[in-house]
């Protein structure tokens, strides 16, 4: 089924209170050089905190990158949280909630982690990144067969001994990732729909790449709005569609902020 233009939506969200969850990396902004590099966009600050004031919609900001990064790249107040996948959140009134607890799985990340970097050290397009609560191989810049073959080491020290009851592994393209079992952006949402349930509004997700797919299904079993970030369809639980991180900043702003 050919995915929908995001702006057929907007006429049915006039009069209409909107949960609204955004992606950050690829949605709202473009890709940084690597995963812990911290660069606050004002354009986007400044798209979050007139969404924040608008009586209308509430807005979660829901990412892969850890809390303490997305703190500081949306710097604004009022606004839910969620790092990790959603394992780790700040909701609007500054509390923070865990969906485990650090100490069961921070001992096996730590033994890992030296194991990891040992296979990409002196080799180029590799980057390790430790979330504190997940590590992650990103190999997307790597030479392809060597990726390939580093990730395929990465993922056979992953035994099952290894992973116990509270870590899975997280596969992407040319991307490998280990943390909480609960640690998807679907869970995230169901919690969120559980315990910060607005009531009579609308909930729309939007999001670009496969590890938001678990976002879509929930929000579409929650009879909202799914809206893919891409500039070509490709299969998808997502409804709509917009084709870059511009097109979503135009129609944030074309359905929620008066001009």
């Amino acid at each position: 089924m050919s995915l929908l233009p995001a702006n057929e939506l907007i006429p049915k969200l006039r009069n209409n209170r909107v949960d609204l969850y955004l992606d950050y990396d690829g949605t709202l902004a473009v890709f940084a050089p690597t995963p812990d590099d911290v660069l606050p966009d004002d354009n986007v600050i400044g798209l979050i905190s007139k969404l924040a004031d608008t009586s209308s919609v509430r807005v979660s900001i829901v990412s892969g990158r850890r809390l303490a990064h997305i703190r500081k790249l949306i710097p604004v107040k009022g606004i839910l949280l969620a790092g990790t996948y959603g394992v780790e959140m700040q909701t609007p009134d500054g509390n923070e909630v865990h969906q485990i607890a650090y100490d069961s799985i921070r001992p096996t990340l730590d033994s890992l982690k030296p194991r990891w970097q040992g296979l990409i050290d002196g080799r180029n397009g590799f980057y390790l990144e430790d979330k504190g609560w997940a590590l992650a191989v990103h190999a997307r810049n790597a030479e392809e067969e060597t990726g390939l073959q580093v990730l395929d080491s990465a993922e056979k020290m992953l035994t099952p001994n290894v992973l116990g009851e509270h870590l899975q592994k997280i596969h992407s393209y040319r991307f490998l990732e280990v943390g909480p079992n609960n640690a998807d952006k679907g869970h995230a949402l169901r919690y969120l729909f559980d315990n910060f349930h607005w009531e009579d509004s609308i909930p729309i997700y939007i999001g670009d790449d496969d590890k938001d797919e678990d976002a879509f299904q929930a929000i579409n079993e929650h009879n909202g709005f799914s809206i893919l970030v891409s500039k070509e369809e490709r299969e998808t639980h997502a409804a709509y569609i917009l084709q870059s991180p511009t097109e979503v900043h135009q129609w944030l702003k074309d359905a929620f902020i008066a001009t």
